[in-house]
């Protein structure tokens, strides 16, 4: 059935952590209801808006970084391309920074 997608160790821990945010939000709303504001995106956002947005942030990281990492390798001279871990810990900080002050 997954046959079609590279399930690797980094992809699977990116979708863990995707489906613990969402149970920890669902959690989150039901304890205290959010409360609408505006942070520097040029809207104003509820919690669930900010973590959508950050999600899809996360994911355009991931998607980037995988693209330009034949390119990183040969400008860096690296003898493989670097670790898809680092996509990963850009994209949870983006997710961070969208979700605290966005």
């Amino acid at each position: 059935m997954f046959d079609w997608m590279a399930w690797t160790l980094p992809v699977a821990v990116f979708f863990i952590c995707i489906v613990l945010m969402l149970v920890g939000m669902t959690v989150w709303e039901i304890k205290s209801p959010t409360v609408i504001r505006k942070g520097f995106l040029p809207l104003e956002t509820t919690r669930g808006d900010r973590l959508f947005i950050g999600l899809l942030s996360a994911a355009y990281v991931n998607l980037i970084f995988v693209g330009i990492s034949g390119k990183l390798a040969q400008w860096f001279s690296l003898d493989a391309d670097p670790s898809i871990w680092i996509s990963f810990v850009l994209s949870m900080a983006v997710l961070a920074l969208v979700m605290r002050k966005g």
